[in-house]
């Protein structure tokens, strides 16, 4: 037993052993409180003075969630050792995990996740404080289980860490060669004399073998026999590594080296994030430090991943889930794009109501213009003029359609959000989950039954009647799944169809209400052109008529009131009719947008 005033732990009761210190599970004293103490050996204290206090340093200043906290640093009673009381995580490390069976070929993709999201969030409160770690591998990053029952990764073992800016060097050699990068590998392992000097990025080599190896289950750089049997062949690997491999294994002795450019078939991540993943790594993976990425590319291009949303599609034929990852802007362009299908279409319902009163206009105008005797080109204006108002007015009955198409989309609307409640409701999940859980338990007494070699009467019926229950609660899983989760994708699936078919229709009646509008705006704007031509010759008649008198008709003759406030309103309807073309060439924008809502992404 040992101890310091405040703290005591069996020196059985070991957590992690390394060159310099050996990490114990403590209690405190007085709340029985569990805690680690790291504790140095003698090694440690060979080092100079300022190397010694480093960690203590470092862990006092950084404070973060995915950090192991510094609690204290005491001495043992006896020998008067310095000792760090730390936070305690009580599930062991990342290696831990991944030496689990059920992650031989890679952590799941949910816990890949997390560990990606905890190792980045600590790697930045690093830099923010200038701090490389140079000692990073799954070893060092510690686990323990959040309230909510996620995992929780944390950073730990900060002997080799120091302060460096983005554009500093060191000389010194820390780390664990499978992680370490191939400059430092050259020095520590092979022992080669070399000039080279190192920057932050040597960490982020580090993290990319740490990534993989959480990914696949397996280290990327394999030489024959081993990395720790082969390191020459290992340290060749890593050098001699195209730009774009991320990973590379030797299968015989002084064979030639398989270079690998993407995850392989084992691992248990979707390929949406394998494409996320493989465009990472081979980015951190990099030997030449300057070609490498610097903390601040990663940093962005990892919270890229993160942020983004994963969509779930389940393949009922092929019995497979895909999981699609994109930003949470592209689902609000698509929002974007359903609202602007209902803005345009009161845009179609505001310049039909234009073009009515337009229409209503046009048609007194003709009739005031055209109402006595026209001459023979003016007839034939006439009828060319009304040929155009038809074409306008059938092109604005068309229009009329768009609103026909309201309804179609507000009954979309509310079956999505209606399919979304039943969603919700649903507990066919938490039900074939409850099944499954009571086949492990059973599962579990049926491995312990197995290491006995003979059973009792009494545990030989009971295990009779586990076997009758394992059926049961087998039987009852699958008729959940057949009989309701089918059933309900199936109708969902078909709902689905139904509201694709009905957007497809959407999208091809605004196409149309698209063309309709434009020729309206080319035919009110020729139309307009015509008018004005026989306005202004009339008009040019009244002058003549009112300014000039005839010698050989009475007085009477000039032009009376009437015809003058006749040629003045006609006038001002040709002014309202220029007013209304330009709100409708305003409204060019609107047609045209009309036609960007026919792409495939609504």
């Amino acid at each position: 037993m040992q101890s310091t005033p405040n703290y005591l732990w069996q020196m059985d009761d070991i957590l992690g052993q390394g060159a310099t210190a050996s990490v114990y599970k403590a209690r405190n004293k007085k709340s029985g409180g569990e805690v680690a103490v790291k504790v140095f050996n003698n090694v440690s204290y060979l080092r100079p003075y300022e190397v010694q206090m480093r960690e203590f340093e470092m862990l006092r200043k950084l404070n973060h969630r995915n950090i192991v906290k510094l609690f204290a640093v005491e001495e043992t009673g006896s020998s008067k050792q310095k000792v760090l009381i730390m936070e305690y995580c009580s599930s062991g490390s990342l290696l831990t995990v991944l030496e689990e069976p059920e992650n031989a070929f890679g952590l799941s993709e949910s816990e890949f996740l997390i560990v990606v999201q905890c190792v980045v969030a600590g790697m930045n409160h690093l830099r923010q404080y200038g701090v490389v770690h140079r000692d990073i591998k799954p070893g060092n990053i510690m686990r323990l289980i959040g309230e909510d029952g996620r995992s929780i990764y944390k950073l730990t073992d900060f002997g080799a860490a120091r302060e460096l800016e983005d554009d500093e060097k060191f000389i010194s050699i820390y780390g664990t060669e499978e992680y370490l990068h191939p400059d430092m590998y050259e020095r520590a392992v092979l022992r080669k004399p070399q000039q080279k000097v190192y920057g932050v990025t040597v960490d982020l080599w580090s993290i990319g073998v740490t990534f993989y190896h959480a990914a696949c289950g397996s280290l990327p750089f394999i030489p024959y026999g081993g990395p720790r049997r082969n390191k020459e062949t290992m340290h060749k690997i890593t050098t001699e590594k195209p730009h774009r491999a991320i990973a590379g294994v030797q299968k015989r002795e002084d064979g030639p080296i398989e270079w690998i450019y993407e995850l392989p078939v084992t691992c248990r991540l979707s390929m949406g994030l394998r494409v996320q993943l493989e465009s990472i790594l081979p980015n951190i993976l990099e030997a030449d430090q300057e070609k490498c990425w610097g903390f601040e590319q990663f940093f962005a291009e990892t919270n890229n991943v993160l942020q983004r949303m994963v969509i779930h599609v389940f393949s009922l034929p092929q019995a497979s889930t895909h999981r699609i990852y994109v930003h949470t802007y592209n689902t609000e362009n698509m929002n974007a794009e359903c609202r602007r299908i209902f803005e345009n279409k009161s845009s179609v319902l505001s310049i039909l109501t234009c073009l009515k009163n337009t229409e209503g206009r046009i048609t007194q105008l003709c009739s005031s213009v055209y109402g006595g005797s026209p001459e023979v080109g003016e007839l034939q204006e006439q009828g060319e003029c009304r040929r155009k108002l038809q074409s306008i007015t059938n092109n604005l009955s068309s229009c009329s359609r768009a609103s026909e198409k309201e309804s179609i989309l507000g009954l979309m609307h509310l079956e999505v959000t209606k399919f979304q409640d039943q969603l919700q409701a649903d507990t066919s999940i938490q039900r074939m989950e409850h099944c499954l859980q009571k086949m492990q338990l059973i599962y579990k007494q049926f491995k312990k039954r197995r290491l006995q070699p003979r059973l009792v009467y009494n545990e030989e019926q009971i295990h009779k009647l586990d076997k009758i229950n394992l059926g049961t609660w087998a039987k009852k899983v699958r008729s959940i799944f057949q009989d309701e989760v089918v059933q309900k994708y199936q109708e969902s699936l078909a709902g689905h169809s139904n509201r694709m078919r009905l957007a497809s229709d959407v999208q091809k009646h605004l196409i149309l209400v698209s063309g309709y509008l434009g020729a309206c705006v080319r035919d009110l704007g020729s139309y307009e052109e015509s008018a004005n031509c026989a306005v202004d010759r009339l008009a040019q008649k009244i002058q003549q008529m009112s300014l000039v008198p005839s010698t050989k008709s009475p007085p009477t003759s000039y032009l009376n009131q009437t015809q003058v406030d006749l040629a003045l309103r006609m006038l001002q309807l040709r002014d309202q009719m220029k007013t209304v073309t330009c709100e409708l060439e305003q409204n060019n924008s609107v047609i045209e947008r009309l036609g960007v809502t026919s792409s495939p992404g609504v």
